[in-house]
């Protein structure tokens, strides 16, 4: 089984998430490349779909990538529980004409989440899940990170 190391120092954020990859095989196939080596992602409360961390890939990670192909909704989720790690995918054009397309990671940590943004309704897929016990560390970091801003968040493999 592989999972997802989850981290950010300021708020001591600290979890693991167990990838999904029988319920959404080519979202995970995108984040295990693109995970290949740890990753720092930059991270910020999210504006419009509530508790969530929002972790939009950086373009500069994504140039040139054979992973960064288009991406189908599975697992498809327009609603997120706590616990769960979705990958958005937005493509080229879609979300204010800009040229390249968008893939979100977003850690949800409370009730009430939805996928509704200035677009309109947005099914993300739900990749990996983060562990029971980890659920409320998740949700006392990231209000730590909701108080203080912007952060990095550095997303690790593990093969178990």
């Amino acid at each position: 089984m592989t999972s997802i190391s989850i981290t950010e120092p300021r708020s001591k954020l600290s979890v693991t998430a167990l990838l999904l990859p029988e319920k959404a095989p080519e979202n995970v196939a995108f984040l295990r490349a693109y995970l290949g080596t740890p990753r720092i992602v930059p991270g910020i409360h999210a504006m419009w779909t509530g508790p969530e961390i929002s972790c939009p890939v950086p373009a500069a990670d994504l140039a040139g990538q054979a992973y960064a192909g288009p991406l189908p909704a599975e697992n498809a989720t327009l609603t997120p529980q706590p616990g769960d790690i979705v990958l958005s995918y937005v493509p080229p054009r879609v979300w204010g004409g800009g040229p390249n397309a968008i893939f979100d990671i977003g850690l949800f940590y409370g009730q009430g989440a939805r996928l509704f943004f200035p677009i309109g309704w947005l099914a993300g897929s739900v990749v990996a899940q983060v562990l029971p016990q980890d659920h409320e560390q998740l949700a006392a970091a990231c209000g730590v990170i909701r108080r203080n801003g912007a952060c990095d968040i550095t997303f690790s493999l593990m093969e178990a």
